[in-house]
């Protein structure tokens, strides 16, 4: 998944080559090989839009499309402080859809003065809802951590989220669920650039053709953006 930009409006496709298939060839053998993504965001008076669209590819078919889709409404006037409502799902060949959640919580939203350096923080309440495939509803709680830095004169952005939330076992037992996907880019001009992101997570991803132990991956990626 994507990280959000925190400037007043921002839209890029971004173009990643995964690299997780070779490094777990036993694990990861049917992990896409190329993802793209679509994300804007945009703030207005009452607080920001955000969303953000992942498309799955192989060789043979577009594998799966996720999408993540946020509002904040500013608690106050200039205050760091929003309400955040948040829809989270998508598509999948061969499962038929990813299961869908929302979520509702608090946000804290900060910024340096020429917006070289934005972080966020969300605490929320997460409600997953029964999927067609067996998944039952259960309530859970995700904290996630938003960040972009510029450097060089906006030559090098480094960016990406961290969530953690509570996930939950094929036996009903909950379980701590971590993802980030910290960015690193080059910036050729102010709409092209190069980099990559290293996808890190753990309990995240259920592969049901093998029987190891493993929940920890590193997934990297050689990539390139285009910003609208």
């Amino acid at each position: 998944m994507a990280a959000a930009a925190l400037a007043t409006q921002a839209q890029n496709v971004q173009l990643h080559y995964d690299f997780g298939r070779n490094l777990y060839s036993d694990e990861e053998a049917g992990r896409q090989k190329v993802t793209m993504t679509l994300e804007q965001f945009k703030a207005d008076q009452w607080g920001s839009w955000y969303y953000f669209v992942d498309f799955d590819f192989n060789r043979k078919e577009t594998m799966a499309a996720y999408t993540e889709i946020s509002r904040e409404f500013n608690i106050a006037k200039h205050s760091p402080f929003a309400i955040h409502v948040e829809y989270d799902g998508g598509l999948a060949s061969g499962v038929g859809s990813y299961q869908q959640a929302g979520l509702i919580g608090a946000a804290y939203n900060s910024h340096n003065a020429d917006f070289s350096k934005t972080w966020s923080l969300q605490l929320m309440y997460k409600q997953y809802f029964k999927d067609a495939n067996g998944g039952k509803a259960y309530a859970s709680a995700q904290l996630t951590g938003v960040w972009g830095l510029h450097f060089f004169d906006r030559q090098l952005t480094f960016a990406g989220f961290i969530d953690f939330w509570r996930g939950q076992q094929a036996n009903g037992h909950g379980q701590l669920v971590i993802l980030t996907e910290p960015q690193l880019w080059y910036n050729f001009t102010e709409n092209f650039s190069l980099g990559t992101e290293w996808e890190l997570s753990n309990n995240f991803i259920y592969n049901t053709d093998y029987s190891s132990d493993k929940s920890f991956f590193v997934n990297p990626t050689l990539a390139v953006k285009w910003n609208f």
